[in-house]
Parts: C-alpha cells; sequence; structure tokens
C-alpha cells in the first residue's frame, strides 16, 4: 500500500461528517448568498423621487449640459 492510498484510508475515518455533507453545505451557503443577492434587484428604482430630486439640482451647474457630458474640467 503506498503512503497516499494509506493516508486517504485513515482520513476517511477521520472526517467529522458524511462525505456528502461536504457537498451540500456549500450549496445551501452560495442558495442563501444569491437569495440575499436577489432581495437588492433593482433598489436604485425604487428611490426614483430621490434620484430626480439630486439630478435636478446638479443639472444647473455650469457646463452641465447632459448627464453624460461628466463634470467639466476633468479631462473625460
Amino acid at each position: 500500500m503506498s503512503l497516499v492510498t494509506a493516508v486517504l484510508a485513515e482520513a476517511e475515518h477521520a472526517l467529522p461528517a458524511p462525505t456528502w455533507v461536504f457537498g451540500v453545505v456549500p450549496l445551501v451557503l452560495f442558495a442563501v448568498l444569491a437569495f440575499v443577492l436577489w432581495t437588492y434587484r433593482d433598489v436604485a428604482n425604487r428611490h426614483v423621487h430621490k434620484a430626480e430630486a439630486a439630478a435636478s439640482d446638479h443639472a444647473g451647474s455650469p457646463g452641465a449640459t447632459s448627464h453624460g457630458d461628466g463634470h467639466p474640467g476633468h479631462g473625460h
């Protein structure tokens, strides 16, 4: 018996849980994280009234022609 086989055979008895648990735990963790990420979908559009107020405040600044132009004097 090689050293690798002996280590693997010994490691099988030293595992704290059945081997299938080591596959299920990451799947559950990723599912929970995906749910958390999903709950933040479209958050920016929920507060359109705040975004419109801020945009109207900046619309009158010198050199502002549209939002895509960036800020004047920053070399964009």
